[in-house]
């Protein structure tokens, strides 16, 4: 589904980004790609949760397109939201609102980065059964308030017309000493769990995300790599890749329960849609090996 735009244009000299999230992971790595691609873009200086600051934000850029990548994770996990309950309402939905708001009443498209964490696997969607999640399904999972946040604000966005959500899930990047990395993550952690699921490699998909701009796409996509990957699967190939000498135990869903305070989404998305409009986009292992491993190969052979 496509918006029009009030500044309909694909010409990066014309074209004009306002991205919020500055501080972020997400953020930071899209103002890098603007500037690689030659595409104008200031960060808002604005708080979500503020109209005032947005409506100024908005005057003073004066905008093409509006990019959300600000919004509460949690540090140093989501565990932090269940302690911190209003401050996530705070930023996840009254600011996502605002802003989604404050863009359809200046004619812009906003691209919402959004979570995916809002599934889990059921006997309609069954682990290891290629049927994944579609973006027309009802959230599942709301085992954690940061995902019951993120699904309540889904729902409401899709009133919006001029919203494209994108649901990422365990982001993944070629930056294996950034923290938020889910493979720097895996790698740091005393034991893991295997269970597949759906990923996003941000390096492939984030210039899908500013072309999606481009195109004026709106409504909700499943924002991850085709296929699904499991723990084990990543850490055989970082130990392939990356450090011959690695190890790692497993240990079951149960024993996670004891040390995490809520529980996590595992699940597949179906990413049929993304894939007819990018017919390019990588399955998640191979967009993995290309985007990940290979650039950062220690290993004479994998």
């Amino acid at each position: 589904m496509g918006f029009e735009s009030s500044n309909g244009t694909a010409s990066p000299k014309l074209l004009k980004f306002l991205i919020y999230g500055r501080t972020g992971w997400i953020g930071g790595l899209l103002g890098k790609l603007c500037q690689s691609q030659g595409i104008d873009f200031t960060y808002g200086s604005g708080r979500l949760e503020n109209r005032s600051s947005l409506e100024a934000d908005l005057v003073a850029v004066n905008p093409t397109h509006v990019f959300n990548a600000a919004g509460v994770t949690g540090r140093p996990n989501v565990d932090w939201c269940e302690s911190h309950k209003v401050e996530t309402i705070r930023t996840n939905v009254a600011g996502t609102l605002t802003l989604a708001d404050v863009c359809r009443e200046k004619g812009l498209v906003l691209i919402n980065y959004a979570t995916g964490c809002i599934f889990e696997y059921d006997s309609s969607h069954p682990l290891g059964s290629g049927i994944g999640f579609k973006e027309e399904d009802t959230p599942n999972f709301i085992g954690s308030f940061y995902s019951k946040t993120k699904a309540m604000v889904e729902d409401l966005l899709r009133n919006y017309e001029n919203v494209c959500t994108l649901r990422v899930r365990m982001p993944i990047s070629s930056d294996l000493a950034n923290p938020r990395n889910f493979i720097t993550k895996i790698t740091r952690y005393e034991k893991v769990v295997n269970i597949p699921n759906s990923m996003t490699i941000l390096d492939e998909l984030l210039p899908i995300s500013i072309e999606m701009a481009k195109r004026n796409l709106t409504g909700i996509y499943n924002f991850t790599n085709p296929g699904v990957v499991s723990h084990n699967e990543i850490l055989e190939m970082y130990r392939d890749y990356i450090d011959p000498g690695f190890t790692w135990k497993n240990f079951t869903l149960e024993e996670q329960a004891k040390v995490i305070v809520a529980p996590r989404s595992n699940n597949e998305l179906d990413t049929a849609k993304l894939k007819q409009e990018f017919p390019e986009l990588l399955p998640i292992k191979e967009s993995l090996i290309k985007y990940v491993f290979k650039p950062n190969q220690k290993t004479a052979a994998a």
